[in-house]
């Protein structure tokens, strides 16, 4: 058998090992994102909620929208715009976590095993798996920031409409040629800076603490990788990931929301920099912590079936465990 047909007879993992560890780990993030979108919705109203920026520059006036918490506005949400808006956004967020995802796992597990030099059944020193998890992230929502805006905008049309203020979209391929047309190509990465700082530090608390957590328990303890190991892995990757990400997330989420002008430039905030500062000067600190607790609530059932679908798809497919 000549090399070239010996190549062809291999399995597609073995063929081609990062697209099919793209592809897995697209396929286990949409399930994932699916699931657990209605909170992320309902993380997204929270952080817009009560925006000083907004009240100064009387945007909002005499549309002041009343302070609830998680669970009223998730259930204001289904009363006042049904149901179904829950999932409002969720086209662009799966397109966003199929970039996103695909791309930080595969650069992840190339950085965790080839750059940074893991040795085979052995667990990767902590400051490596930091820095291998926030540039993994970093790069990932680099490339997934379009998508990232997209679905931010897209998950605010129901309060607008709900203010009697008109639509922006009529879908997300429209949305996206909006965007496209008004602040051309450079407007489609706006808030880019924040989304990034986002997800390295998403990804440092998630990345980096289930692959931790996972070899120290099958190292040190009598777990074997199995389910188990799996879920107490994604619970820790999941609590770690919100306490990191959140601040990070409001800021993020209000300079994607800020209205623009022609140019494509914020009328609210100059910067990430300069919207944190607002945040916290005419909010209070904890303002940087608005929808931590959906955040935290979608995180954790996120990572737990992210994960396990994720483990499972490759042990299906023949490819090694994570």
């Amino acid at each position: 058998m000549s090399p070239a047909e010996e190549e062809r007879s291999l399995p597609l993992p073995e063929r081609w090992p990062r697209a099919s560890k793209f592809a897995l780990s697209a396929c286990a993030a949409a399930v994932a994102e699916l699931v657990t979108f209605p909170l992320d919705l309902t993380k997204t109203r929270l952080q817009i909620q009560g925006e000083a920026a907004v009240r100064r520059d009387g945007a909002a006036a005499g549309q002041a929208a009343p302070y609830r918490g998680m669970l009223r506005t998730a259930a204001g949400i289904a009363q006042e715009e049904g149901v179904r808006k829950l999932w409002q956004g969720a086209t662009p967020a799966v397109y966003r976590h199929i970039v996103y995802t695909g791309v930080r796992m595969v650069t992840y597990e190339h950085l965790r095993d080839s750059v940074l030099g893991r040795a085979e059944g052995e667990s990767l020193p902590l400051w490596k798996a930091v820095v291998g998890g926030m540039s993994a992230g970093a790069i990932g929502q680099f490339f997934a920031s379009p998508t990232d805006l997209v679905k931010v905008q897209m998950q605010m049309e129901g309060k607008r409409k709900l203010e009697g203020k008109p639509l922006r979209f009529r879908g997300v391929h429209h949305a996206f040629l909006k965007i496209l047309s008004e602040g051309g190509v450079r407007g489609l990465w706006a808030g880019w800076v924040p989304n990034v700082q986002r997800a390295a530090l998403v990804n440092m608390g998630d990345l980096s603490t289930y692959d931790s957590v996972k070899h120290f328990l099958l190292l040190n303890t009598t777990l074997v990788d199995n389910s188990v190991t799996h879920s107490v892995s994604s619970a820790c990757s999941g609590l770690v990931a919100a306490v990191l990400g959140t601040p990070a997330d409001v800021v993020k989420t209000r300079i994607m929301n800020q209205p623009r002008d022609k140019q494509g430039r914020g009328l609210l905030y100059k910067s990430s920099i300069d919207c944190l500062i607002q945040t916290v000067h005419g909010e209070g600190f904890m303002s940087l912590y608005k929808g931590f607790i959906p955040t935290w609530m979608r995180m954790a059932p996120w990572s737990l079936v992210f994960w396990l679908t994720y483990e499972q798809i490759r042990r299906m497919c023949g490819v090694s465990s994570f």
